[in-house]
């Protein structure tokens, strides 16, 4: 193997001193224009590469932010690293991205890695059975800064990005009580995330408030994949009195559950009309189109991004118990619309 080139070999090639070689690849003023061509030529000619993580020892800054997310499959979850990936470049820094595919031993080792690769700070979205941030506990000590998106928890020691969820359940319920329904089902994710615990409680509380009925029968949780959307309609189409709406906290279940649902005989809206959530691409190819709640994931990864590296370069000072609420919206499609 080649040894790599240093700016001594560069130095002893151009008969310079290596201090200057360095000042002019690191474009110092005081090296005049002609010399720093000369000397970036002969660097490139040679297949010089600058040593950056040394460099970024001497710093003690790497320019690079971590990323970790539950998956990467998800339509939302790309629109939010978009966002991020958009406010970095902008920023000069780099992102790491990684998965914990909704385990918290990945999320563990996910965490280790980010702290040994020496990040400037952490954006995380927590996985379905994270049950504390223990494992953050070194970022913490270490006075690296760590900013919780989307899916959070209860913490004292860094900021939270989200929208309000139980007010967004409370909407998508509202609405389909609105068109009429009266025995609404609701199926959400994990119960341990924040998200779904607080769309349940919205869906509860607009039921409460209308004094319509809910309960076991009515409350389904599941990890909310293409099968787990068959499994609902096949359960939908075995009870005696199915409802009449349905609120499912992803889009992409939804829709698989609506496609099982028409094939079975079922008209939507006019027999079950139904909601999702997130405004995925996927609620647009389905007839009739996904009512849905718009979720801000584009905007969510840049606010997200941009108070870390406003934090990073001074500009601002995060607070540990701040929360970001994040607006949202219904949109109104032809899957729950029996009145205009």
């Amino acid at each position: 193997m080649q040894k790599d080139i240093t700016i001594y070999d560069i130095a002893k090639q151009l008969q310079l001193s290596p201090a200057t070689v360095s000042r002019a690849l690191n474009d110092h003023p005081a090296i005049n224009h002609n010399t720093k061509a000369i000397i970036t030529s002969k660097a490139l000619e040679l297949g010089y590469r600058s040593n950056m993580f040394a460099s970024n020892l001497r710093r003690q800054r790497t320019n690079t932010i971590g990323v970790i997310v539950p998956r990467l499959d998800s339509a939302f979850m790309s629109t939010v690293l978009s966002g991020m990936e958009k406010v970095a470049n902008e920023g000069n820094y780099n992102l790491i991205i990684s998965q914990s595919l909704e385990s918290i031993r990945k999320e563990v080792a996910n965490a280790k890695t980010m702290f040994d690769s020496r990040v400037d700070g952490l954006l995380v979205s927590l996985a379905s059975d994270t049950e504390n941030l223990d494992h953050f506990s070194t970022f913490f000590k270490k006075g690296i800064p760590l900013i919780l998106f989307d899916r959070v928890m209860t913490q004292n020691y860094c900021t939270s990005i989200v929208i309000d969820n139980l007010k967004a359940g409370y909407d998508a319920t509202n609405h389909l009580i609105e068109q009429g329904c009266r025995r609404i089902m609701h199926v959400s994710g994990s119960l341990k995330r924040n998200v779904y615990a607080d769309r349940l409680k919205g869906y509860r509380l607009a039921l409460l408030d209308h004094g319509l009925p809910g309960g076991r029968e009515l409350e389904r949780a599941n990890n909310l994949t293409r099968q787990d959307g068959l499994d609902i309609a096949e359960y939908i189409k075995s009870m005696p009195n199915p409802p009449d709406g349905l609120f499912i906290a992803s889009d992409f279940c939804a829709v698989t559950c609506m496609g099982a649902l028409k094939q079975s005989g079922f008209s939507i809206p006019n027999d079950l009309a139904v909601v999702g959530f997130n405004d995925d691409p996927v609620s647009l190819v389905i007839d009739p189109g996904l009512t849905t709640i718009h979720y801000p994931g584009q905007e969510m990864g840049e606010i997200a991004a941009q108070s870390l590296i406003n934090h990073l370069t001074g500009l601002l000072r995060l607070s540990t118990t701040n929360t970001i609420l994040l607006n949202y919206e219904l949109i109104v499609r032809g899957s729950s619309q029996r009145y205009s």
